[in-house]
């Protein structure tokens, strides 16, 4: 068994990280109209430059931004694209804790352009991203523009038809791959939580009820991921990330992933697939036996959530029990989700998200070599 030299790496990691308190008090600053948009974003540009840094020296070979520049891991994106517009809205509800209330509107045709600002994101991430390591892009799937509002969000003076809505919404991404390919991106994630959310039967509930058949959804949504896929080059890995919610160490939905095991390794069209094995409302690693030859599934095996950290032996059993299911050299390890999916961030202490991080890239060099 070998180290992997292309993502998704045995040792990887989903995306956000906890906002340092340079990040938090600028972003404050900014809400108060203290400081400009050149001031925050020169000391955003100065902690990502440092957040490499501590990836890198922790061990991982793909690194983030952390999504520093982001209050939400999916509005900052979908509200840059054309047609689309952020909005005030009624908070997202967790167990127990509930967002601060935002959401996005359909108002126009929907398209990517190059003036979306996360585009510049990378480049920066690129810049500082030394030799011998992979910036890492990762983006809201587009699924997610349409699961959480739905009908109801999409305007009739900007789509009367949702079929035309979900091709421009794939034409759109579509672009935004290529956009981000050219840019120098070679390690793209979407992230997805309603493949996950369609396991729940309370999720599954929710969408019958304002008219969604989801067994039919998510086969639109299917079909809108691979047209953005489509035209992917060879050196481009595209994984996914999926999750049953992630805000202040709280959740959504539960439910394993059989229902949805078969269609998401086999009809979607990504390279691999991260996804949360962190806890019972998870399910058991029996859906893995549906991972063709050729992709990858990081497990998620190492909390986000809570700061205790997990015992290698733990951690290693867990890994041999998954791969009772699917070869050993198709799998690789990474936390449930990133640390911050808002920019509250989970329950936890930096060092103890370092110290996780830490424990994902010591348990991988003992497993896969």
């Amino acid at each position: 068994m070998t180290a992997r030299t292309t993502p998704p790496f045995r040792a990887d990691m989903v995306g956000s990280l906890l906002r340092s308190a340079p990040v938090k008090e600028a972003r404050e600053k900014k809400a108060a109209g203290t400081i400009s948009d050149a001031e925050l974003a020169a000391i955003e540009d100065r902690e990502i430059a440092d957040l490499v840094k501590k990836q890198v020296a922790v061990g991982l070979q793909a690194v983030t931004d952390g999504e520093f520049r982001r209050s939400f891991w999916h509005f900052d994106f979908l509200e840059n694209l054309d047609g689309v517009i952020g909005v005030e809205t009624e908070g997202i509800a967790f167990a127990g804790v509930t967002t601060k209330g935002h959401g996005v509107r359909v108002k126009g045709k929907i398209d990517f352009t190059e003036a979306h600002p996360h585009l510049a994101h990378f480049k920066f991430l690129k810049s500082v991203t030394p030799a011998g390591h992979v910036a890492k892009m990762t983006i809201p799937s587009p699924s997610m523009l349409h699961y959480r509002g739905g009908r109801k969000a999409v305007e009739f003076g900007a789509y009367r038809e949702m079929d035309a809505y979900y091709a421009d919404l794939g034409a759109a991404y579509a672009k935004a791959i290529k956009a981000f390919y050219e840019a120098g991106c070679r390690y793209l994630q979407l992230d997805d939580t309603s493949l996950s959310y369609f396991c729940d039967p309370a999720q599954r509930q929710m969408l019958a009820e304002r008219g969604d058949d989801p067994d039919r959804l998510i086969h639109v949504y299917r079909d809108i991921i691979n047209t953005a896929t489509a035209a992917k080059p060879a050196d481009m890995v595209i994984t996914t990330h999926t999750c049953r919610g992630n805000f202040k160490s709280t959740f959504i939905a539960s439910g394993g992933y059989e229902p949805v095991a078969d269609l998401v390794f086999n009809q979607i069209n990504v390279d691999g697939y991260f996804m949360e094995w962190d806890d019972d409302r998870s399910g058991g690693f029996e859906p893995l036996r549906f991972l063709p030859k050729g992709k990858h599934v990081v497990l998620g095996l190492v909390t986000s959530k809570v700061g205790a950290i997990e015992s290698k032996d733990n951690l290693k059993r867990r890994i041999e029990e998954a791969s009772k299911y699917a070869p050993l050299d198709q799998l690789c390890l990474s936390p449930q989700c990133g640390f911050a999916s808002t920019e509250e961030g989970n329950v936890l202490a930096e060092d103890e998200q370092w110290a996780k991080l830490s424990r994902i890239v010591e348990v991988a060099k003992e497993v896969w070599g």
